[in-house]
């Protein structure tokens, strides 16, 4: 286990497991939902997953509305390339961003998570319904993250074309 964290960089440490590990935290003292699991292995696998998630909600949704709302402005992705190369500190800096963007996510899904158990698990839904639903919900996001992921690899081999 200490040899498999040993080899999660930070920003996936950062931006994956330890958002996974808060969710799972506060979701059991925030509501009946318990999903931390006994053995540390699969756990942290999971928190891993669930982290990841969280992560992707960010990218997709959250900072999409944060740019429409004008709350932040990105530079060119062309030029984030090149002045990362320039100053190593950009790409650090833009791993704490991303962080800040998960924890916001986070704390929306929590949010989310708290509303879910007080007014929909009430209501005593198919367990077969709920599963089906966030399995679409997942089959979608992770849809979109691979074509957003698409896009800025293509993005970097058209910048290395035009060098």
């Amino acid at each position: 286990m200490k040899e498999l964290l040993a080899k999660i960089s930070s920003y996936n440490l950062f931006n994956y497991l330890l958002p996974g590990v808060i969710y799972v935290g506060l979701l059991k003292e925030l509501t009946s939902i318990n999903l931390i699991l006994e053995s540390n292995f699969v756990g942290a696998f999971i928190y891993y997953f669930i982290g990841l998630v969280i992560s992707r909600l960010g990218s997709l949704i959250i900072e999409p509305l944060l740019k429409k709302l004008r709350l932040v402005k990105f530079a060119d992705y062309g030029d984030f390339i090149s002045a990362s190369k320039a100053d190593e500190q950009i790409v650090l800096f833009s791993e704490v961003n991303n962080t800040y963007r998960t924890l916001i996510s986070l704390s929306i899904v929590l949010i989310i998570s708290f509303l879910f158990d007080r007014f929909i698990i009430p209501l005593e839904i198919s367990q077969i319904w709920i599963s089906l639903s966030l399995n679409i919900c997942l089959v979608i996001l992770f849809v979109f993250s691979y074509k957003k992921q698409t896009g800025f690899i293509n993005k970097r081999i058209e910048k290395f074309k035009n060098q």
